[in-house]
């Protein structure tokens, strides 16, 4: 039976979760959600099961734009910095690199995350 586009794409985000979790060596992953609304990011430690820092574009600016997501990136950065988080992984979730995941991996980046 043939998958479905969802299907696909969740299966897609999976393997890359997986990935990213034998490449971690330890480190929080930053993980990335997109809806056709808003834009979120978390920074998670997976060996605990908990979520260290939180920013959506639901509390930054209202919007799904490239704006909106600098200011999570930055916002999340931000947050995770005042945890003691500088190292993380990038889980841009089965997203392709490009326009809003770009933009908000890039403030992060100059905010203080290194990834």
């Amino acid at each position: 039976m043939a998958l479905s586009p969802r299907d696909i794409t969740k299966r897609r985000a999976q393997r890359t979760r997986t990935r990213l979790k034998s490449l971690a060596s330890g480190r929080p992953r930053l993980s990335v959600f997109r809806s056709s609304k808003n834009i979120y990011a978390q920074v998670i430690d997976d060996a605990s099961g908990v979520t260290l820092a939180a920013a959506s574009s639901l509390e930054a600016s209202k919007g799904s734009d490239k704006e909106a997501a600098e200011r999570v990136g930055k916002l999340v950065a931000e947050r995770a910095i005042e945890k003691g988080v500088k190292d993380v992984v990038f889980d841009r979730g089965g997203y392709i690199y490009h326009g809003r995941v770009k933009a908000l991996a890039d403030a992060a980046r100059e905010a203080g995350l290194n990834f």
